[in-house]
């Protein structure tokens, strides 16, 4: 699969379909680009989708169909595996938690459902173990170091959260033996990259951790972070090479254990990222000095990636017409309708501002922001009291609205005084 430089004629035109019955601003998720990721890692024994990259119950569902499984990180993700059509507690673990805590509503339920846990503390299989006997866990490990695109998604090495600390793995046995849980397998994810020396490291300290067990398990997790384009001539990640690194040290591990290993891989942007839209309509044009600053009604209340990470995303004009706008370029930042001087879609991680050169549109236009499909919708909130906007499915050629424009009402309802205690 490669990122398309231009958007298809066919994207286009949804949008302008869906412009006629939805205002903006809006997500638009094609299907196909999904389903092409999938077919990239096909070689690993079970694709994990992270849904927190993208957890609307209708895309769980597609993925769900493709006989892909399911990640969760909270009790609210559970929820919406289930919806999707996803069943807790089977031999294929359909789904799996993974986290650093677990509060005690997450915990009845986890085990109500037989669902395994990827334990990331000492904590967690205490408060486990306590409750459930022979409860099946994973045991997510920090090698002690890391790797992201920014410091704030690094998820290894000291300065992160995340994690058993590698010199922890005999502690974390312990409780594992104290509780009598039953340890499936090994999970380790350093933070999203295409580093081939950092995913050497990583294959190397899994085999370390795994010669440290000193026991059986049926299972590593290779995390995810597989990072997608978002810029013209941006190159893919070689999954290849990515997949020969694991797969050797897959072999060496059953090499040492004796037995079968399940490969897994755990993506999240990597399978819906390149497949979303955000299309907003141009409400105003400021003149600062030499620059324009070009302004849209949604800003970092629908996408936060920019203000957090200072990630790049493509944007382009649309007419109504259904005509990109072209001409001469300007030097244009393009940001939204928030109260705060952040709300930038153009800037670098640090909050600089950075100003494009790209043709000048008009008010009344639309702006596609391009590759939002992960860490998009999941990240919204109703800062300055703006309702979530709602999602649309393309699926060949049909327009589906997978969830609708959240109303003021429904934002306010929630805020009915109670009794006092």
């Amino acid at each position: 699969m490669t990122r398309p430089d231009s958007l298809p004629h066919s994207v286009i035109k949804a949008v302008l379909r869906a412009t006629q019955s939805v205002a903006t601003p809006f997500w638009l998720y094609e299907t196909e680009p999904m389903r092409e990721r999938v077919q990239q890692l096909e070689k690993f024994d079970v694709i994990r989708f992270a849904q927190k990259a993208n957890s609307n119950i209708h895309v769980l569902s597609i993925f769900r169909e493709m006989g892909v499984l399911v990640d969760a990180v909270s009790l609210g993700e559970i929820e919406r595996a289930l919806r999707a059509g996803y069943t807790p507690g089977t031999l294929d673990q359909e789904i799996v938690i993974t986290a650093d805590i677990i509060d005690e509503s997450t915990l009845i339920r986890v085990i109500e459902l037989g669902i395994p846990v990827n334990c990331g503390s000492l904590d967690m299989l205490m408060q486990l173990g306590q409750i459930a006997n022979n409860h099946p866990v994973w045991l997510r490990l920090n090698p002690g170091f890391g790797h992201g695109h920014s410091h704030k998604t690094n998820t290894g090495g000291p300065f992160s959260k995340h994690g058993i600390w590698h010199e922890n793995i005999a502690d974390a046995l312990r409780l594992v033996d104290k509780y009598g849980l039953n340890l499936i397998g090994l999970h380790m994810h350093i933070g999203s990259g295409a580093d081939y020396t950092h995913l050497r490291q990583v294959c190397g300290s899994m085999l370390e951790a795994v010669k440290q067990l000193d026991r059986p398990i049926s299972s590593i997790s290779a995390g995810g972070g597989l990072p997608v384009p978002s810029r013209p001539g941006e190159p893919e990640i070689e999954i290849e090479e990515y997949y020969a690194a694991w797969n050797e040290t897959r072999i060496e591990i059953e090499r040492i254990i004796g037995d079968k290993i399940c490969l897994e891989i755990e993506p999240g942007r990597f399978l819906t990222g390149n497949a979303g839209l955000l299309v907003a309509e141009i409400r105003a044009i400021k003149k600062i000095g030499d620059n324009y600053f070009v302004l849209l009604d949604t800003g970092f209340n629908e996408l936060a990636r920019p203000i957090l990470y200072g990630s790049y995303h493509e944007i382009v004009f649309l007419k109504r017409s259904g005509v990109l706008v072209t001409g001469p370029l300007k030097s244009i930042a393009v940001a939204g309708p928030l109260c705060e001087s952040g709300d930038v879609f153009t800037q670098n991680d640090g909050g600089i501002v950075r100003f494009r050169e790209l043709p000048m549109p008009q008010v009344g236009d639309l702006a596609i922001i391009r590759d939002v499909g992960g860490y998009g919708a999941t990240m919204s909130s109703n800062y300055n009291s703006r309702p979530l906007a709602p999602e649309i499915l393309l699926d060949d050629g049909k327009l589906t609205i997978i969830r609708q424009r959240q109303s003021i009402e429904q934002l306010l309802d929630l805020e009915v005084r109670g009794k006092a205690f």
